[in-house]
């Protein structure tokens, strides 16, 4: 921070200003949540007057500096938009307005964005271990930041943005890249006239759950993303906590899908970073047999938003969000199973995307480093 700009008191330039509520019974409310590290507000799905109860709420309004009581100290602060006009928060979202003629509420915004601002909010939020812990209102009021003139403040906000603005049109262009390297992928699926019809169980062989839970030892669980996203690291579990006697032990290439959520896309082929990783018995599990067909038709071919609909179709139950598609039912799905010249084309192209993905995943990540190194210089004067 440059030592030439004034610290002046919070309570000084913001005020707090709830706006209580009289909740009735049968209109429609739509409350705010606000992400941690800055992400910004998030809308909850509406509810009646009558689901929220005896709930304390308040009325946001656009240019408010709101933040999260319990997770301020992660971050958790944001500025309301038009986009949250005519909202409500609950008492744990308290509201401020600035001082017009002292402070530029997303100057605020973006200090708390910083290492040093990042502290401040810690200080302030006192509790036991992590997410136990409170921010205490008049702490924060009493805490004293540096604070340059309005228009100074204003310069600084505009050139935060500016850059930032530039980083996410970079990334919006990696996204697109990735993007049309797997619909690439998916035209040479879609292009094979000579595609068979081949039902998944001459393609794949089920794997019985081979792990018995015991207590005292530890188990690493993985999860597959919905929408084609692939899978990811889950909890690890004692074995005390587990309520199933047994699971099955992940191996490099199987094919797996959560039985609930196999409607809406979560398929996967088990990378090499998720071996020995643990499934519950709600996870089916696939040996692949590659003599038949490559990991690779089946990734790309289950991770095709056009293909969701006819598993939905193929599971089972009534309820469209509690769906499921037990291992027979997948077992009778028919596959397109392209020639091997195709399987080989798609194997190929594939693994050159992947290593592109890589590179750009790295891109990505240098990215989002340059936003700290961005709001570090600004405060020191420097942009």
């Amino acid at each position: 921070m440059r030592s030439d700009w004034p610290r002046i008191r919070l309570g000084d330039v913001l005020n707090h200003t709830p706006r209580p509520v009289t909740v009735e019974p049968n209109r429609i409310y739509r409350e705010i949540g606000i992400r941690s590290h800055g992400r910004g507000i998030f809308h909850k799905i509406p509810v009646t007057g009558a689901e929220i109860g005896s709930k304390r709420v308040f009325r946001i309004e656009p240019g408010d500096f709101v933040l999260n009581i319990v997770f301020a100290w992660e971050g958790a602060v944001a500025v309301a938009s038009a986009s949250e006009t005519g909202m409500i928060g609950s008492h744990r979202f308290p509201t401020f307005r600035p001082e017009p003629a002292s402070l530029d509420p997303k100057y605020l915004l973006y200090l708390f964005r910083t290492a040093a601002g990042a502290d401040l909010l810690g200080r302030v939020s006192p509790g036991g271990a992590g997410r136990n812990r409170t921010l205490n209102r008049s702490a924060f009021l009493g805490q004293e930041v540096p604070l340059p003139p309005l228009w100074a403040q204003q310069r600084i906000v505009s050139r935060i943005e500016e850059l930032i603005a530039e980083i996410r049109k970079a990334l919006i262009l990696q996204k697109q890249t990735q993007d049309e390297a797997r619909e690439l992928c998916r035209a040479i699926l879609a292009t094979d006239a000579k595609a068979m019809p081949t039902p998944m169980r001459e393609l794949v062989r089920f794997r019985s759950p081979d792990v018995a839970v015991r207590a005292e030892d530890t188990y690493q669980f993985a999860g597959v993303y919905s929408f084609g996203r692939g899978m990811f690291r889950a909890q690890a579990k004692s074995g005390m906590a587990i309520t199933y006697r047994r699971l099955t032990r992940l191996q490099r290439g199987n094919f797996v899908y959560p039985k609930l959520m196999a409607w809406e896309g979560a398929f996967g082929v088990v990378p090499a970073e998720f071996a020995s990783y643990v499934v519950s018995t709600e996870f089916p599990v696939f040996e692949i047999l590659e003599d038949r067909v490559y990991p690779e038709v089946l990734e790309i071919h289950f991770q095709t938003p056009s293909v969701w609909p006819r598993i939905s179709r193929a599971s089972t139950g009534t309820n469209v969000r509690r769906r499921r598609m037990n291992p027979k039912d997948f077992l009778n799905y028919r596959l397109p199973l392209p020639s091997g010249t195709v399987q080989q084309r798609l194997r190929l192209v594939k693994a050159r995307v992947d290593r592109l993905s890589d590179l750009q995943q790295q891109a990505i990540a240098e990215l989002d480093a340059l936003i700290p190194v961005i709001l570090d210089r600004a405060f020191k004067g420097e942009l």
